[in-house]
């Protein structure tokens, strides 16, 4: 049996033309999530897609896209789906599981993603140490300036005011108020 699954990422967009595509490609049955993400792993219309599958059947998508995030997210789903041998259809690229050919293609869809992958690492980690080198301060912007940490441990030493109404002078967590005691008495 065919099952077929639609999504669209904004409640304006349409799922029509998905579903007259998946029709006519013999889906008995569609499933669907509008207004959901690709990225967000809880869609209901997809958990119901897969719970609904059987051995033999075969799920499909207009495009791959509405199914998957990207190609190592699609090789996952589709992993999962043969181990419970259940065949994977994309319209679209003209991607089928059930044949050997369309096999072929999605892994070496999968090896491509894995190399750029790969490639986008050492591109970031030369990045990060080229950034290290020159001295720019990498991550997030501390909370506080080194003028408001001292005025936070002198006012705190003195014992004029407390951590917790420093936290909220300083629109800051009462935990960074703690952390720049600790860290400042350690001499951090």
């Amino acid at each position: 049996m065919r099952i077929g699954y639609a999504r669209t990422s904004t409640e304006g967009q349409n799922l029509d033309i998905q579903k007259q595509a998946l029709k006519k490609a013999g889906c008995e049955r569609i499933y669907e999530d509008h207004g959901f993400s690709g990225a967000k792993a809880a869609r209901p219309g997809l958990k119901a897609a897969t719970r609904y599958l059987r051995p033999g059947d075969t799920l499909v998508v207009q495009r791959f896209d509405r199914l998957a995030r990207s190609v190592p997210d699609l090789s996952n789903i589709v992993s999962n789906l043969q181990k419970r041998g259940i065949g994977f259809v994309s319209l679209t690229e003209a991607i089928d599981t059930t044949t050997e050919i369309g096999l072929m293609i999605l892994y070496v869809l999968g090896a491509i993603a894995q190399f750029e992958r790969a490639l986008i690492r050492e591109r970031v980690a030369a990045g990060l140490a080229a950034a290290r080198a020159k001295g720019q301060r990498l991550g997030r912007r501390p909370s506080l300036t080194a003028d408001q940490r001292a005025e936070i441990n002198r006012l705190v030493a003195a014992g004029l005011e407390l951590p917790v109404d420093l936290a909220k002078r300083f629109a800051v967590h009462p935990r960074t108020i703690r952390r720049c005691l600790l860290q400042d008495a350690d001499g951090s």
